[in-house]
């Protein structure tokens, strides 16, 4: 082998992710590997240099958890976006496109990020539909067709197991698709919101061992105590899970998560390295961080060439600015080669015309979206009825079952100016509307219409009128997907849209002029009154059917605890 290297990387200060210190030292490079790590100045031959000084040298962020989807963009660019903001790895769990189109719709993301310079591995989706019987998605994936997608080249994880109310109850599906799982040594993600005691114990029974979700804070304690690995997203990162964590005789396996960031988030924020800044401000120590960034996730992805500035270890480094709280990549390198400098790709990402390259159904095949369409019609007397309704916060994507009094007239609920309306109405062809009332929010005159809508990305609208929620709806279908906010009594306004022409839920744009739909919408969203820390995840969760409390589906309204279908009237 010859003695010199590719690239040297002088005057430095390296952070270990084993003990957390920072010392003064050169990375040398070889190949995609890092090939030494020596005291400055010790002689060495290298091909290249990078000047550090001043900057410290970190490994390439790992993200354990994480929906591509959710940027809105295709794999090229979600990887040219990210890369520059440290993210060198990623485990991605298609389930909202696999929703629509099913095995060709995972093998398209599969080949598209093969030809991205970050790491893009993979976890076939456990529960699509995510609630079966409940709803109808665009596909449906049996514990055989998981079987099988579990030996694609890049797969190596059972996707989150969402339908955690099915594991606990011994479904005999979910039993299935857990066994064909870990029979084939996979990773399995979890999803289990508060779940605890001998549910969680039954839970983990099955081999799923982690959680990315919102817990109480005993209960994170309680799931990091009986081995579940705790992968915290920017809702988790409270100041009193930091403390109780941290109080902790030994500190557990922690990952950070993005799980869900949209492209203006990704552009104008940050990826990893702003959640990692989240869980500094919430009291975490900076060390801990970095190795929640970096080698825990890596270790959880069975990734042993990473997560560590070693020799022997593959060369995805990222050189950081200032001190390690602050988390602001300079420069990053994937496999010894800049990908990203100050916080821009060095390598844009590719869009052909994507929507042309998918080979999947992204039709929205419903009627023509009038204000008929949205007459909210019951099989009810005259008179005023209680009609079950979801209450909303803004805080997190839980909804509360509540009730709300409205009049029946001629079979047909007067809601109009007394409540919000929403409705969700099946795109795949197939018969599927239902409505309810959405209570916890003072909203302007308007609607907002979008077919990305967790999990079976069906067709949903919400409005304070019908002529509004028509336009709305009638402006996503044009668009072939997307979302659309509109403004006035009749939808007179287009505030914002986003074309999601790639099954209803990615663009075929370049990421920067998704980042400006996205902020249109998100802007327009909360200008019409909905406000939330995350109005994107705020809307399209109140269709995910195993997400508490209640939800909404085009089949029914669904009483997620009990995984029952619930009816429109009698809340009370």
């Amino acid at each position: 082998m010859s003695d010199q290297h590719d690239l040297r990387i002088r005057g430095g200060r390296v952070v270990s992710t084993f003990t957390g210190e920072e010392f003064a030292a050169d990375v040398l490079v070889r190949d995609d590997l890092i090939s030494a790590v020596l005291p400055p100045g010790t002689p060495a031959d290298a091909r290249e240099e990078i000047d550090a000084t001043g900057m410290l040298v970190v490994p390439g962020f790992v993200d354990a958890h994480m929906h591509i989807e959710s940027a809105f963009l295709t794999p090229q660019e979600f990887a040219a976006v990210t890369l520059a903001r440290g993210t060198t790895t990623v485990l991605a769990d298609p389930h909202e496109i696999v929703n629509v189109a099913g095995r060709d719709a995972m093998r398209w993301m599969i080949d598209a990020g093969q030809e991205t310079a970050q790491t893009q591995l993979w976890g076939v989706p456990s529960c699509v539909p995510a609630l079966e019987g409940l709803e109808e998605a665009g596909a449906a994936l049996s514990a055989d067709d998981i079987a099988e997608m579990l030996r694609w080249p890049g797969v190596i994880a059972l996707g989150e197991v969402m339908d955690y109310r099915a594991v606990v109850a011994g479904d005999r599906r979910m039993h299935d698709i857990t066994a064909v799982a870990r029979a084939q040594a996979a990773i399995l993600d979890g999803h289990c919101p508060n779940l605890s005691g001998a549910e969680l114990s039954a839970y983990l029974a099955t081999g799923v061992d982690s959680d990315h979700t919102k817990n109480r804070t005993e209960v994170v304690l309680e799931k990091a105590r009986l081995g579940m690995t705790m992968m915290l997203q920017e809702k988790c990162l409270t100041e009193e899970v930091a403390e109780a964590l941290l109080a902790l005789p030994q500190l557990p396996p922690l990952c950070l998560v993005t799980d869900d960031l949209a492209a203006d988030h990704i552009v104008d924020k940050g990826h990893l390295d702003h959640i990692a800044r989240v869980a500094v401000a919430a009291g975490f120590p900076p060390h801990v961080v970095l190795k929640a960034l970096t080698w825990t996730p890596a270790q959880r992805l069975r990734l042993h060439d990473r997560g560590v500035v070693s020799p022997g270890k593959r060369a995805d480094l990222v050189l950081l600015r200032g001190e390690l709280a602050a988390f602001d990549p300079a420069l990053v390198l994937v496999g010894g080669r800049v990908a990203g400098r100050n916080g821009a790709p060095v390598r844009p990402g590719t869009v052909d015309d994507a929507s042309a390259l998918v080979p999947l159904d992204s039709r929205v095949d419903v009627e023509p979206q009038d204000a008929e369409v949205f007459r909210w019609r019951v099989d009810l007397p005259d008179g005023v009825h209680t009609f079950r309704a979801m209450r909303v916060n803004q805080r997190d994507t839980y909804t509360e079952a509540d009730g709300i009094e409205l009049p029946v007239q001629g079979g047909e609920v007067q809601w109009e100016g007394r409540t919000t309306l929403v409705r969700v109405r099946n795109r795949y062809g197939r018969s599927g509307t239902v409505f309810a009332p959405v209570l916890g929010r003072e909203l302007a005159d308007g609607a907002v219409a979008s077919t990305y809508a967790h999990d079976s990305h069906n067709l949903l609208t919400i409005g304070t009128s019908r002529a509004a929620m028509a336009t709305a709806a009638a402006t996503v279908v044009a668009d072939g997907g997307g979302v659309a906010v509109v403004r006035g009594s009749a939808g007179e306004t287009v505030a914002a849209r986003m074309p999601l022409p790639v099954g209803g839920v990615l663009s075929a744009r370049p990421a920067r002029d998704v980042a400006e739909q996205a902020a249109a919408v998100r802007a327009a969203l909360e200008n019409w009154g909905w406000l939330h820390l995350n109005p994107f995840m705020s809307v399209s969760t109140l269709t995910l059917a195993v997400s508490p409390a209640l939800k909404i589906t085009d089949k029914s309204l669904v009483d997620v605890v009990r995984r029952e279908p619930v009816g429109a009237t009698a809340a009370h």
